[in-house]
């Protein structure tokens, strides 16, 4: 809860009418700042570059803040958020603002975990855009302080529970079903590569030959570089590109690892744990600009594995275990396969409607705490593709490696001053 009190959404919980969705006028419920779970939710969004400019429409919510450090994108922002709607440089002016129930965060990704923290103990949900952090420590430093301040966070990806799984020819409850069954047995092995359907961009990949340009006027560089290594300005650092290099994400993996593998860890039952086996196969790394890689290979502590595979030509198949395999397009060498799932239970059910989630204080399908567990995979392959050629042990209970200093110091990479996860200018 924010130190400023309870928030307009916190009083939603307090009494058995807000759950019932009943119209009740504000003086009835008594105290300022109530508001009745039928009243339109309110947000504010922090980047409105290429993903935040799809966060102004969906339904049930009104935006009444923008905030971005490109003043073009800014101004062009503002008015189409509509005359209610007001513009910030800075995105703590926008966390002191009582009247916002929602934080969103499509920045770029070096971004996502302050922005989160601060939201978090402001009193605000989160929605944030994929990964939901570009380290480890990050990550976990979000689930604690969404969960020590009561907060309702989603991330920005919906193929656990909405609409087709890429290449999987079905959606990803009916994978899990398949999988849950037993029919495939057990330990299985995902693979996820352009063979079974999943390509991995490493048109990503950053320039390894950048030259110091002037910064243009209507850009604050410092505050879009924040907690990153100050590096001179070049276009390709920025905006739509920033991906490449690794201190604002991780190419590829970083782009598009949480579309995929967040549905492999809901479909492989592993929202609360890790691999504890990585090693990758990668030509070498740059250390600023991402490149590409051709194998990274995890394991689970019960034997299960997930091969990512950057070259396109891998013969496994999609989902493979000891009694039969699914492939591409949902094909099976079960006889069968759909009309047997049919004796078997589905998935349990998820809370998918993020307004819904934020009135009702109900955890979203996917949170702080298995959106962390995916992200940290991502996390994962990076640091195995910078430290190509070596396995690397972990252990997923204190998220870290074992005696290995050398990749420890990729799971929390410090921040430039004055930014720091313990407090700083969060």
């Amino acid at each position: 809860m924010s130190a400023k009190g309870m928030t307009r959404r916190e009083a939603i919980t307090k009494t058995a009418a807000a759950l019932s969705f009943t119209i009740v006028p504000r003086h009835v419920l008594g105290g300022p700042g109530y508001t009745p779970p039928s009243e339109t939710v309110t947000k504010a969004i922090v980047g409105v570059g290429g993903m935040g400019s799809g966060h102004f429409g969906y339904g049930g919510t009104k935006t009444l803040a923008v905030c971005e450090v490109d003043n073009n994108r800014l101004i062009q922002a503002v008015k189409r958020g509509g005359q209610d709607c007001k513009g910030y440089k800075d995105y703590r002016e926008v966390l002191e603002r009582d009247d916002i129930d929602i934080i969103h965060i499509p920045t770029p990704p070096h971004w996502h975990a302050l922005i989160s923290i601060a939201a978090a103990e402001a009193g605000k949900d989160i929605w944030c855009e994929k990964p939901m952090s570009r380290t480890i420590a990050e990550g976990q430093k979000v689930v604690e302080a969404v969960q020590r301040n009561g907060r309702i966070f989603r991330l920005n990806t919906w193929f656990r529970f909405e609409g087709g799984f890429y290449g999987s020819g079905t959606t990803a409850r009916r994978i899990k079903q398949a999988v849950d069954s037993g029919l495939l047995g057990w330990p299985i092995k995902v693979t996820i590569g352009g063979s079974t359907g999943f390509n991995w961009k490493f048109g990503w990949s950053g320039k390894t030959n950048l030259k110091p340009e002037p910064v243009p006027a209507h850009l604050d560089y410092d505050m879009w570089l924040g907690p990153a290594p100050y590096k001179p300005y070049n276009p390709a650092r920025v905006h739509s590109v920033f991906r490449g290099y690794w201190d604002y994400d991780g190419g590829g993996l970083g782009d598009m690892g949480q579309h995929y593998l967040d549905p492999i860890q809901y479909i492989m039952g592993k929202d609360d744990t890790s691999p504890i086996e990585i090693e990758a196969d990668a030509p070498p790394q740059h250390p600023d600009a991402c490149g590409s890689w051709r194998t990274i290979w995890m394991k689970y502590a019960d034997g299960c594995e997930l091969i990512l595979d950057g070259t396109g030509q891998s013969e496994n198949a999609f989902i493979q275990g000891p009694k039969g395999r699914i492939d591409r397009g949902f094909k099976s060498d079960i006889p069968d396969l759909n009309k047997k799932l049919e004796a078997y239970p589905e998935p349990e059910p998820q809370v998918t409607d993020f307004v819904h989630a934020v009135k009702t204080r109900q955890k979203f399908a996917l949170n702080e705490s298995n959106g962390h567990r995916s992200c940290t995979i991502i996390n994962l392959g990076k640091i195995a593709v910078r430290l190509s050629g070596r396995k690397l042990n972990y252990d997923p209970v204190q998220q870290e490696f074992i005696n290995d200093p050398v990749a420890n110091a990729m799971v929390e990479e410090p921040m430039r001053a004055p930014w720091n996860l313990s407090g700083g200018n969060v």
